[in-house]
C-alpha cells in the first residue's frame, strides 16, 4: 500500500470521526425540537452537547483539508462541482452555530423557541445533506477526461441512492442521537429518548441494511471485503437496538460507532480505485493514484497528520471525559443563565 492508498484510508476515518461525533450533534440537533415539551428539556438537551458540539466540527474541517492536501485534482474536481449542494450546508452550519449561541442571550420561551427550530432544522439539513453528498459521489457525476464539471452542481448529486445515502444518515443520527441523551441526561428526558432511541433504531437498521444491499450489489462488485463491511453494518445496528431495548445506552452508542465506521468504510470501498467516478465515461473517472499530490508532499503531510491526529483525538477524549456528568434540568438552567 503506496501513500495515496494510505491517505485515501486517512480521509474515510477522518470522515467516520465526523459522522460519529456530528452525528449526535444532528440527532440532538433535532430531538430538542421535537421530543423537549418545553423550554426547560429543551435547554437540558443542548446542554449536554454544548461542551462538545463545536469541536466535533474539526474532524469535518479535517477532512475537507486532507482531500485538499493528499488529492488536489479530487478537491479540484469535486467541490466546484458540489457547489450549490456545499453552500446549503455551510448556510446550515452557520445557523446552527448562531442558534445554540443565540438562544441563551435573551429570555423568553419564544425567543429560545424559535432558535431551537433553526437547530432542528439546520441540523436536519446537516445530516441528510452529508449523506446525499457522499451517495452522490459514490454513484459518480458528469467529469470530462479532463476533470471537467459538465453537469448541474445540485442536480448531478440527486438520485435514488443517494437520497437513501441521506435518508439512512439522517436516521442513524436521530438513533445515536438519542442513545446519546440517554447516556449524558437525567429525568423525563432521559425516559422518552430511551424509548425512543429503540424506535429509531429500528429504522435507521432498515435503512442502513438497505444501503449496504444497494452499496454492495450497485457498486461493489461483488468484494468480499465490501459484503463483510455491510454485514457488520447490520449486525451493528441489531446489536445497538438490542442494547437501547435493555436500556444498556453505553453499549449501544459504541455499537452506532461501528455502524458508522461500517457505513462510511462502504462508501469507500465501493469508490476504489477511483475517487471520484465520471458518468460521462468511466474511464474519466479520477482515481486514487491519479488524483493524488506528489510523493514529497504526501510524506510531508503524513508527518504531520502522525503528530496532529493523536493529539487531537486525546483532547477530544478529555474533553469527554471532563464533560461526562449527566444533565439535569437544574444544570442546563444553571447553563443558560
Amino acid at each position: 500500500m503506496g501513500l495515496p492508498e494510505v491517505w485515501f484510508v486517512i480521509v474515510a476515518v477522518l470522515w467516520t470521526g465526523f459522522f460519529f461525533l456530528e452525528g449526535f450533534d444532528f440527532g440532538v440537533g433535532m430531538l430538542a425540537r421535537t421530543l423537549g415539551s418545553d423550554e426547560s428539556e429543551r435547554g437540558q438537551m443542548l446542554a449536554a452537547i454544548g461542551p462538545v458540539w463545536d469541536a466535533d466540527e474539526v474532524w469535518l474541517v479535517a477532512g475537507g483539508i486532507a482531500i485538499f492536501a493528499a488529492f488536489p485534482a479530487w478537491y479540484a474536481a469535486l467541490f466546484p462541482a458540489a457547489y450549490l449542494p456545499l453552500l446549503l450546508v455551510i448556510v446550515a452550519i452557520i445557523v446552527r452555530a448562531v442558534a445554540i449561541e443565540y438562544r441563551s442571550k435573551r429570555p423568553g420561551p419564544k425567543w429560545r423557541s424559535r432558535w431551537d427550530t433553526a437547530v432542528a432544522v439546520a441540523s436536519l439539513l446537516l445530516a441528510f445533506l452529508f449523506g446525499v453528498f457522499w451517495g452522490g459521489i459514490v454513484h459518480g457525476i458528469p467529469l470530462t477526461a479532463d476533470g471537467t464539471f459538465v453537469g448541474h452542481s445540485l442536480l448531478s448529486f440527486l438520485n435514488p441512492y443517494s437520497l437513501l445515502t441521506g435518508l439512512t444518515l439522517l436516521l442513524f443520527s436521530l438513533a445515536h442521537g438519542a442513545t446519546f441523551l440517554a447516556l449524558k441526561t437525567t429525568g423525563a428526558v432521559r425516559a422518552k429518548n430511551e424509548s425512543w432511541a429503540r424506535r429509531f433504531d429500528v429504522v435507521a437498521g432498515a435503512l442502513m441494511t438497505g444501503f449496504a444491499v444497494w452499496t454492495y450489489w450497485a457498486y461493489s462488485r461483488g468484494d468480499v471485503v465490501a459484503l463483510m463491511v455491510g454485514l457488520l453494518a447490520v449486525v451493528a445496528m441489531a446489536i445497538a437496538l438490542a442494547a437501547n431495548a435493555r436500556v444498556r445506552p453505553m453499549v449501544a452508542f459504541w455499537a452506532h460507532g461501528v455502524a458508522i465506521a461500517a457505513f462510511v468504510a462502504q462508501i469507500f470501498i465501493a469508490l476504489y480505485p477511483n475517487v471520484l467516478p465520471s458518468t460521462v465515461d468511466p474511464a474519466d473517472s479520477l482515481t486514487v493514484q491519479g488524483s493524488a499530490a506528489s510523493p514529497y508532499s504526501l510524506t510531508i503531510i503524513t508527518v504531520v497528520a502522525a503528530i496532529a491526529l493523536p493529539m487531537v483525538i486525546a483532547y477530544q477524549a478529555w474533553s469527554f471525559w471532563v464533560f461526562r456528568k449527566r444533565i439535569s434540568v437544574d444544570d442546563a438552567a444553571r447553563a443558560y443563565h
